[in-house]
């Protein structure tokens, strides 16, 4: 299959499963004698276990590792539980990270004032990590 069907089978842009393949995350396609890429089953399943991987917020690096495990018939589980109990703790510091983004913003909005004043505490607060910077 070419590369729009492959995209279309797999959910990843013909653009992303280029850059993955730029990357090295996944082999190069095979190609036509016309230069054209082509894809086996095979590939797609690949493709669909990285979009799988990535919307779980893998990263890049982590997908990586992850094939690599996927692919190895003599790999631990405990391996890939490592992997996942890792991005797990990332998950958790940026969720962390975001209840304390939404705290400070309420913070700010709850002092705005909101109208046709030019007084504006969400701007100071800004211009003042600014300065500081």
């Amino acid at each position: 299959m070419n590369i729009g069907q492959a995209a279309d089978r797999s959910g990843v842009s013909a653009k992303t499963i280029r850059y993955y393949e730029s990357i090295g995350l996944i082999p190069p396609a095979a190609r036509t004698e016309g230069g054209y890429r082509t894809y086996s089953e095979k590939d797609v399943a690949t493709l669909r276990f990285v979009q799988h991987a990535r919307g779980l917020g893998f990263s890049v690096k982590d997908v990586a590792r992850l094939l690599d495990l996927w692919r190895n018939q003599q790999r631990a589980s405990a391996d890939v539980k490592a992997l996942a109990l890792a991005h797990v703790a990332e998950v958790d510091r940026k969720i962390a990270e975001l209840r304390r983004i939404r705290k400070t913003l309420l913070h700010l909005t709850r002092r705005c004032h909101g109208d046709e004043r030019p007084d504006c505490p969400i701007l100071e607060e800004l211009a003042a990590d600014a300065v500081e910077a």
